[in-house]
C-alpha cells in the first residue's frame, strides 16, 4: 500500500468516526488514487487534481467540481503532513448543480397516487400494498426515502404510535410520532406482509421486495414515474411524467400544509425545526412547532 492511499484511508476512518459517511467521496477518493498510483505520483499537485476530476467527459460540469471537491477536502488534511500537497482553489471549477424546481402534492393527488400504487403489476401479491403504504408514510411522516426502507419490525411501536429511525443523518436516531390513522394503515399491511410470507424465510425491514429482502432504495422513484404510464392509473394527470415528481417531494408535503393549519388555529409557536425547503436556492427551511 502507498503512502497516499494509506493516508486516503486514515482520512475516510477519521471523517466517518464524526458521523460523515462518504459513500461518493469514499469511491472517488480510491479512484483518484489509483489514477495517482498510475502516474507515479507520491503526491498531490492542482494539476493531477484537475485532470482527475475532468477525466468523465460525458457529465455536467458540476459533476466535475464535485469530484473536485472531495479531492480538495482530502488535500487540506494531507497539507498537515505533508507540505509538498497542493491544495486546489475553490474556484477552479465554479461549476455548481441546477436544482430541479420542487413540486408540492395536492391532497388529490396523493389519494390518486395511493390508488394507483394498489393497481400496480403483482395485484394478487404484497408489492402494490408495500408501495401503498410506503408512499402514504413518506407523505406524512417527512422521512427520508431511505429511512423509510431500512425501518425494521422492531422500529415499529404501534401501540405507542411511534417510529424510531436508527443511524439517519450524521448518524443520529430519532423519534418519530405516527397518527392513528397512519397506525391503522401500518398495521394493515403488517397483517398482509404476515399473512404473504407465512411459511417463508423474509429479511427483519418493514418493506421487503418480492424475495423476501429489504427493498432497494432506487426501486420506489422508479416505480413513482412509471405509475402514469400504467393504464390502470389514466386518472393522474400527465403532468405527473416530470422529472420534479419525486419520493423527496412527499416529504416536504406535510410540512408545507402544517404551517396554514397553524395560522388558522392561531397556535403558539414554541420552537424551531429544521425541515426541507422546497425551494430551488436554499435547502431548509425553519419551521416553528406550535402548541394549539
Amino acid at each position: 500500500m502507498t503512502a497516499l492511499r494509506a493516508a486516503v484511508q486514515e482520512y475516510l476512518t477519521l471523517r466517518r468516526s464524526l458521523g460523515f459517511k462518504l459513500r461518493e467521496a469514499g469511491t472517488g477518493l480510491l479512484e483518484f488514487v489509483t489514477f495517482m498510483e498510475q502516474h507515479r505520483a507520491t503526491y498531490i499537485t492542482r494539476q493531477l487534481a484537475l485532470t482527475w476530476a475532468q477525466q468523465p467527459s460525458t457529465v455536467q460540469p458540476a459533476q466535475w467540481a464535485r469530484r473536485l471537491s472531495f479531492v480538495r477536502g482530502f488535500a487540506r488534511h494531507r497539507s498537515a503532513t505533508d507540505p509538498r500537497t497542493e491544495v486546489p482553489p475553490d474556484g477552479l471549477l465554479p461549476y455548481r448543480p441546477k436544482r430541479a424546481r420542487p413540486y408540492l402534492y395536492s391532497d388529490d393527488e396523493i389519494k390518486s397516487l395511493l390508488r394507483a400504487a394498489l393497481t400496480l403489476p403483482g395485484r394478487g401479491g404484497l408489492r402494490p400494498w408495500t408501495y401503498h403504504c410506503l408512499f402514504g408514510l413518506l407523505s406524512v411522516a417527512g422521512l427520508r426515502l431511505g429511512e423509510a426502507c431500512h425501518l425494521e419490525l422492531r422500529d415499529l411501536d404501534l401501540r405507542d404510535a411511534v417510529l424510531t429511525i436508527r443511524g439517519a443523518k450524521f448518524g443520529k436516531s430519532r423519534l418519530v410520532p405516527l397518527h392513528a390513522s397512519t397506525c391503522h394503515v401500518l398495521a394493515d399491511y403488517l397483517a398482509r406482509r404476515e399473512q404473504h410470507w407465512a411459511g417463508r424465510p423474509v429479511s427483519s425491514y418493514v418493506f421487503v421486495s418480492s424475495r423476501g429482502n429489504r427493498l432497494d432504495v432506487g426501486d420506489p422513484p422508479h416505480v413513482l414515474r412509471a405509475i402514469p404510464a400504467d393504464r390502470s392509473a389514466r386518472s393522474i394527470p400527465k403532468s405527473w411524467a416530470a422529472p420534479a415528481r419525486s419520493t423527496s417531494s412527499l416529504r416536504c408535503d406535510d410540512a408545507v400544509a402544517v404551517v396554514p393549519r397553524w395560522r388558522r388555529r392561531r397556535a403558539t409557536p414554541t420552537h424551531l425545526v429544521r425541515l426541507p425547503r422546497p425551494c430551488p436556492r436554499q435547502r431548509h427551511v425553519l419551521v416553528p412547532q406550535c402548541v394549539a
